[in-house]
């Protein structure tokens, strides 16, 4: 009896873990999607601590936005969050694609920062030259005057 209790305990620990916690809603955002959802909640979030008065001259909710952008209400989202939430490394797998993508992309910024401070740069410098151009002329200007009284 006590050989028959101890397998039959595992099979119904196996069984019930199987079970989804959280039931799959009907109107579910697919995967993709929701990574798309949720990464730009992120950048709008980030926005929203870093340069507060942009959201505000532009009278922008960032929840709301993301709700017309996607075509999606604030129910489907929170029922798709909690179900792909109750699947630990399903939304782990979504969250380090949202982490992904926010490197890649700061990468990218960075890079163009540097290109823009190298042109900026650049132009400082040729704008320099002609006024040191532009004082040598003068200069040359006031010697041929002088030259020809």
């Amino acid at each position: 009896m006590k050989k028959l209790i101890l397998p039959l305990l595992f099979i119904l620990l196996f069984s019930s873990c199987k079970n989804d916690v959280v039931k799959k809603p009907d109107n579910l955002i697919e995967k993709d999607r929701m990574v798309d959802v949720m990464y730009d909640l992120s950048l709008l979030e980030a926005m929203k601590y870093q340069s507060p008065s942009a959201i505000e001259t532009h009278k922008i909710d960032p929840t709301e936005y993301i709700y017309i952008k996607y075509k999606i209400d604030s129910a489907q989202f929170v029922q798709s969050n909690m179900y792909y939430a109750s699947d630990y490394k399903e939304y782990k797998n979504i969250y380090d694609q949202i982490n992904a993508r926010l490197k890649k992309n700061k990468s990218l910024v960075e890079a163009s920062i540097k290109i823009e401070k190298k042109r900026a740069l650049l132009l400082k410098k040729t704008r320099q030259k002609l006024k040191v151009k532009k004082a040598a002329d003068s200069l040359a200007k006031e010697k041929r005057k002088k030259l020809e009284l």
